[in-house]
């Protein structure tokens, strides 16, 4: 069963959607017991990386999560703010990140003069891989997917990055460490491309 966690952060309902879409069993809860049972997780997010921090303490699940992926190695998947939870910390904010991953979340920061882009990025973009991976497997030709985010996550180990995206710098829009994956666009609003990702995913 995929578990996808309802911290009060995500738009857990279209990512149970997608999955029920290509027929796939998932459940969207907050329910500890329920995620002790999990094969695989889905952490998504939207919103601020304290907020997404506090949300998780208060709500109980940092203990079990870390006994799911870091004790029991149960695949999940960071999805945007997700992604960026995973790591020690965020430029956004003040409170600790989960620390799967030896990485920090940073602000896009452009020189108008030379760099015309608007914060935060916006809309659909390519992503290019750097190494294989499950859940790229089979992917569709030049595969696009939505964005919307104003800070990124900056790997300290290059073998970590999954896949990069220019906008206005290159940045990593999705890494893979063990049993840890983290996108930085959102699956559930990519279409085809989601859907083949996510697929893999369950396929994991």
């Amino acid at each position: 069963m995929i578990t996808i966690i309802d911290y009060g952060m995500g738009n857990v309902g279209s990512i149970g959607n997608m999955f029920k879409k290509i027929g796939v069993d998932a459940e969207i809860t907050s329910d500890i017991e329920k995620i002790k049972n999990a094969t695989k997780i889905v952490l998504p997010g939207v919103g601020s990386f304290d907020n997404g921090m506090r949300n998780l303490s208060e709500g109980g699940f940092i203990d079990i999560l870390h006994v799911k992926v870091v004790d029991e190695g149960t695949p999940v998947l960071g999805i945007c703010l997700g992604m960026q939870l995973m790591t020690r910390g965020s430029e956004e904010g003040v409170l600790r990140g989960l620390g799967w991953l030896d990485a920090d979340t940073v602000k896009f920061r452009f020189d108008v003069e030379s760099v015309n882009r608007k914060i935060p990025h916006m809309g659909w973009n390519t992503v290019e891989t750097v190494k294989n991976s499950r859940i790229f497997e089979s992917m569709y030709e030049d595969p696009r997917f939505y964005f919307v985010h104003s800070y990124y996550v900056v790997c300290d180990n290059q073998a970590d990055v999954l896949a990069r995206t220019e906008y206005g710098i290159e940045f990593v829009s999705a890494f893979e460490s063990g049993n840890v994956y983290g996108v930085q666009f959102h699956p559930e609003k990519s279409h085809k491309y989601g859907i083949k990702l996510l697929s893999n995913f369950a396929e994991l």
